[in-house]
């Protein structure tokens, strides 16, 4: 009896283990709140469970789109105006997920610029920008729907525009809302803004996960374990937006150091529905407000093909995004 079970044990011992699959992620931008659901799966083994071996990529210049389209990563975080764009422009990103179902960026100023009230009123003032098409396009379409000319200087600043926003050094600037805003509540900043939609200009996602369509299609099992486990991580955020920030700060080890504003930024995500629209999956992607903004970047000239030209003719965006890897 005892040789018996010896020999079955043996011969389970020599059973061959499933090895992990690697899987890498780009994200757009040093860690934050829009990543919490990536952090939220890493910390409680949903990836270990699903048999995956996920590395995180640190940030670098180089386009989460880019490390996507070139194989250096499986996944990535995509910004949603970049994959637009990229998409246009020859790069095989498909859209697997929306992470921030609606738009999180406004048009702010000082509060005390009692002169402001609507965005005509910010016709021949000064922009401090970021140094796309795209935010060009954005700030004149509002102004221009608000009545005004839509001609404004701009000065290209980065992240700098904030602060020269306290300062006065410029008029106004946009922000997320998510983060920015939240530190300008933090810190006390008194602002006043306007939301995009309200001034002509479409409602969008704007944060993907993304991967190489080609590569989506060879994997189709792992990049459904990968994304299922994501989406689950995304909708433990917006039940438990506290416990997932502190987990996100626990996985980024020492890059998030400001906790309260941590935690108050994936309060603001799950407050304000940017995580889960009702009735629907968490990451679902709706393809009518995929259109909408694919329509306003190509109405815009913001579109251009491989050589660099702007498209003449509404692209087809039908393998752009897919729901098919989400649990619904």
């Amino acid at each position: 009896m005892k040789k018996l079970l010896h020999s079955i044990l043996f011969c389970l011992s020599a059973l061959p283990v499933r090895a992990e699959e690697t899987i890498s992620v780009a994200l757009d931008w040093t860690p934050n709140s829009n990543h919490v659901g990536l952090y939220v799966a890493q910390a409680l083994g949903w990836f270990d469970e699903a048999g995956l071996d996920v590395d995180i990529l640190p940030y670098t210049d180089t386009s989460s789109t880019v490390l996507v389209a070139s194989g250096i990563a499986q996944f990535g975080i995509l910004d949603g105006v970049s994959l637009h764009t990229q998409r246009s422009s020859g790069a095989t990103v498909t859209a697997v997920m929306a992470i921030v179902q609606h738009e999180t960026g406004r048009l702010v100023f000082n509060a005390d610029r009692s002169e402001i009230q609507s965005p005509s009123d910010l016709d021949g003032l000064t922009y401090g920008g970021f140094g796309s098409e795209w935010e060009s396009s954005l700030v004149a379409t509002m102004i221009r729907h608000d009545g005004g000319a839509g001609e404004f200087e701009t000065v290209t600043l980065g992240t700098s525009a904030y602060e020269a926003l306290d300062n006065g050094s410029i008029d106004f600037t946009l922000e997320i809302k998510t983060w920015e805003g939240v530190i300008a509540d933090l810190t006390g900043r008194d602002q006043r803004g306007f939301e995009y939609s309200d001034f002509g200009v479409p409602d969008m996602h704007t944060t993907y996960m993304g991967a190489d369509e080609t590569w989506l299609e060879q994997n189709v099992d792992t990049a459904s374990q990968f994304i299922q486990a994501v989406q689950r991580g995304y909708a433990f955020a917006n039940e438990n937006p506290v416990r997932a920030a502190e987990l996100l700060i626990g996985e980024t080890e020492g890059m998030l150091p400001n906790q309260e504003l941590v935690v108050a930024a994936v309060r603001a995500l799950a407050a304000g529905g940017y995580l889960q629209d009702p009735g629907e999956a968490v990451g679902e992607i709706d393809s009518e407000m995929f259109l909408g903004i694919t329509n306003f970047l190509f109405d815009e000239g913001v579109l251009r093909n491989p050589a660099g030209d702007v498209l003449t003719e509404r692209p087809n965006t039908e393998s752009w995004f897919t729901n098919d890897f989400l649990e619904r």
